[in-house]
């Protein structure tokens, strides 16, 4: 039987983008507290971007509480270490004090190489049509959220003066989400 979740998220993210997805089954890692019908979605450049994007499916299926998200996360390039990345993430998001927007996740090592990204900031889809944010599916919002890795300079400095100050400076410095060699912008 087809999961009604993974189907229409799946099928959500598809036709947002135009074209099928390339499914990245996890198959190490932390998956123990992963749903067994959960991947992440692969999205090559396409008439939305010219980026790859990375989405989380299932990452909030059969947890029907306030935190239903599902992530995603865009690359200059194509990168299998961004599945491990969103699997961490998924993971995490089904421990007691799930995952939602505003909230920051400490990676413990770098985005990407040698970047000084090691944490991560969840965040609106703003370079996404509103259409793209939400799906309802069974009378729940789930909430599709950028994942955008982040400094702990800039984690520090979101605590300290919160997500509106965070953005802001993102806006004005013109954050280059794409590249993991950018510089803290704090």
């Amino acid at each position: 039987m087809i999961n009604v979740y993974i189907d229409k998220l799946k099928r959500h993210y598809e036709q947002y983008f135009g074209i099928s997805g390339i499914v990245h089954k996890i198959g190490k890692g932390p998956i123990n507290k992963l749903d067994p019908e959960f991947f992440i979605l692969e999205f090559p450049p396409n008439q939305i971007h010219n980026m790859y994007t990375y989405c989380t499916v299932g990452m909030s299926l059969n947890r029907w509480n306030e935190n239903l998200i599902e992530l995603f996360i865009y690359a200059a390039e194509k990168n299998s270490l961004l599945v491990d990345l969103l699997c961490y993430c998924a993971s995490y998001h089904r421990n007691d004090a799930p995952l939602n927007l505003h909230h920051t996740v400490n990676l413990g090592q770098p985005w990407l190489g040698e970047s000084l990204c090691d944490h991560g900031f969840i965040s609106f889809p703003y370079l996404e049509k509103p259409e793209f944010e939400q799906i309802d599916i069974d009378h729940k919002t789930i909430k599709c959220f950028w994942y955008i890795p982040i400094t702990k300079a800039e984690r520090d400095f979101k605590i300290e003066f919160g997500y509106d100050a965070l953005e802001t400076i993102f806006e004005e410095k013109e954050l280059n989400y794409l590249s993991p060699k950018r510089a803290s912008l704090i």
